[in-house]
């Protein structure tokens, strides 16, 4: 069967369908896993008897896939009761799936800025907190800033893996489309086309805030 460019161009529409929820799950996803990567880089900096069980956690979630961890979610959890809404089980594993990863990126960001910074901001009176909050958080900000850009497109780019569970982002909607046609070439190419797009979007915004940081720590 030949490939049908004004086949694939009329099933734009029916793909941008889903482009929403991909948008939406991507966004909260990043956010989620942002968070839960710092939690977990916190508990790993806590007392010496939680750490090494918090980097058995994070070492567990990493070297689980992605696909396994949203299968548990959505199909095994419902046999014990508790069943969960299908877009929730997305943001959610991806969320918890990638913040092992972005834990690794605090750890990274935390270790790069040097101890005597604290340690003058404590002798010169400032509290724990403030530290934190004003030396030691704008400094790791820059420093985790690329690789959390490039997280939040590989989140963009895992959005599909929820297609197997009927969340109705963009591979959802083009196998809809392939499933009512029986044309598959077609809704998966438009698919691909419009995660680039997204990518390179994100990639861009991404670049922005890269430079943005990058002013405001020569400005200071």
């Amino acid at each position: 069967m030949d490939f049908d460019f004004a086949f694939a161009l009329k099933i734009v529409p029916r793909v941008l369908e889903g482009v929403g929820n991909t948008i939406l799950v991507a966004v909260l996803s990043f956010f989620g896993a942002t968070l839960l990567g710092f939690f977990w880089e916190m508990l790993r900096r806590s007392h010496k008897v939680v750490r090494p069980v918090t980097q058995f956690a994070i070492d567990a979630i990493r070297s689980t896939p992605a696909l396994v961890q949203i299968y548990f979610l959505f199909f095994v959890l419902p046999y014990y009761g508790i069943v969960l809404p299908a877009l929730f089980v997305g943001v959610f594993g991806l969320s918890f799936y990638y913040s092992g990863y972005i834990s690794e990126v605090f750890k990274a960001g935390i270790d790069a800025i040097p101890a005597g910074q604290s340690e003058a901001a404590l002798s010169l009176g400032l509290g724990r907190f403030d530290t934190v909050l004003f030396v030691v958080a704008p400094q790791m900000l820059r420093n985790i800033a690329a690789p959390l850009g490039s997280y939040s497109i590989g989140i963009l780019k895992s959005t599909p893996l929820l297609a197997v569970i009927a969340v109705p982002e963009m591979l959802g909607s083009a196998l809809d489309v392939a499933s009512d046609t029986y044309r598959y070439a077609e809704p998966m190419f438009v698919a691909g086309v419009l995660f680039l797009i997204l990518a390179l979007i994100a990639a861009l915004l991404v670049a922005v805030l890269e430079r943005r940081l990058g002013v405001l720590s020569t400005s200071h």
